[in-house]
C-alpha cells in the first residue's frame, strides 16, 4: 500500500456560507479545527459534499488557504479539481498547488461521458500538472461515467496517482485493483468503512464525519487494535445516521449542513442553489439519529 501521507480518517468537508450566501472562511476554519481535534487526520475540500459545482475558482483557493492555516500541519488538506473541462481542471490543480494543498482530488469529467482512454488521458494530465499527489475519485453516480478497473490499473503506473476515493459500489472491481497495485484505497461510502479497511484499504473519506468524526475514527482504531467485534459494533452504530444522511434522496451537503445547524456547530447554514435546505421533519430525524448514536457510543 502506498504511503500517501493523506492519513486514514478523512472528512469530505462541507463548505460553509453566510446567510447572505458568501463563503464563510471563519466558519470553515472553526469546522476544520473541530474535525481534526475530534479525530480526522485529513480534510477533503471542494468535493461533492463541499458543493464544488457552485463555488468559484477564487473561493476554492481561499478555502484551501484558510483550512491549511486552521489545521496548522495537524492534518492533510486535499482539494477537488474535477470539472468537465480538462483545461479548467489543470488550472485548478495549479491554483491548488499555489494555495498550499497537500493533494488533489480528481474525478472523471462529468456530463460528456468520455471513453476510458480519454478519462485516463484527462487524469494523467492532471497528475502531470503539478508535483502534488492525486487521489482519483470514482463516483459514476455523479459524473455519469465509471473509471473502470482496467483504467485504474493503467493510472497506477503514474508516480503521482497514489490513491482512490471509491464510490463505485463495485467491491469485486475494487479488490481486483487493490490486489494488483499499490494504490491506497479510501471508501467514500460511509457504510463501507469497516469492510474496505478489512480488505486492506487505507481509510475513508466520510461525509457523515462532518457531524460525528469520532464515530468513524473509532471503527478503524478498533480494527487496527485487533478488536474486530468492537469495530463491527462501531460500524453498526453509525448505520441509522448514515442511512438518513446519505440514502434519503437528499445530497450529503444538505443533510450535513442541516444537522450541523441543528447541533449549533460550525459549518451549518445555507446551501447554494440549486440545492435547497432540508425541511424541519428531516432535520428532526437527523438530530434524533445523531443523539442516539452519541448516546450508544
Amino acid at each position: 500500500m502506498s504511503d500517501t501521507n493523506f492519513g486514514r480518517a478523512l472528512c469530505a468537508m462541507v463548505t460553509p456560507f453566510t446567510e447572505a450566501g458568501a463563503l464563510d472562511l471563519d466558519a470553515a476554519q472553526q469546522l476544520a479545527d473541530r474535525l481534526v481535534t475530534e479525530g480526522c487526520d485529513g480534510l477533503v475540500l471542494s468535493g461533492t459534499t463541499g458543493e464544488s459545482p457552485t463555488t468559484t475558482d477564487a473561493e476554492k483557493a481561499a478555502l484551501v488557504r484558510a483550512v491549511r492555516e486552521a489545521v496548522d500541519g495537524r492534518a492533510s488538506v486535499l482539494t477537488g479539481v474535477g470539472t468537465s473541462d480538462t483545461r479548467h481542471s489543470l488550472d485548478l490543480a495549479r491554483q491548488a498547488r499555489r494555495a498550499g494543498a497537500d493533494g488533489l482530488l480528481a474525478t472523471a469529467p462529468a456530463y460528456s461521458r468520455p471513453p476510458q482512454d480519454a478519462i485516463a488521458a484527462h487524469l494523467s494530465a492532471l497528475a502531470d500538472a503539478t508535483d502534488l499527489p492525486v487521489m482519483v475519485y470514482d463516483i459514476p453516480a455523479r459524473t455519469g461515467v465509471r473509471i473502470a478497473p482496467d483504467t485504474l490499473l493503467r493510472l497506477a503506473g503514474h508516480p503521482r496517482i497514489v490513491a482512490v476515493k471509491d464510490c463505485a459500489y463495485d467491491l469485486l472491481g475494487t479488490q481486483q485493483v487493490m490486489a494488483a497495485t499499490d494504490l491506497a484505497y479510501y471508501t467514500g461510502c460511509d457504510e463501507y468503512v469497516l469492510a474496505l479497511h478489512a480488505l486492506g484499504g487505507a481509510g475513508y473519506v466520510s461525509t457523515v464525519a462532518n457531524a460525528v468524526p469520532g464515530a468513524f475514527r473509532a471503527i478503524i482504531d478498533a480494527y487496527d487494535a485487533g478488536d474486530t467485534r468492537l469495530a463491527a459494533r462501531h460500524q453498526q452504530l453509525t448505520i441509522p445516521l448514515t442511512t438518513l444522511m446519505m440514502s434519503a434522496d437528499l445530497p450529503g451537503a444538505v443533510t450535513a449542513k442541516a444537522l450541523l445547524t441543528a447541533l449549533s456547530l460550525p459549518g451549518g447554514g445555507p446551501v447554494r442553489a440549486p440545492l435547497q435546505p432540508a425541511d424541519e421533519p428531516t432535520t428532526n430525524r437527523l438530530r434524533a439519529a445523531h443523539d442516539a448514536l452519541v448516546s450508544a457510543a
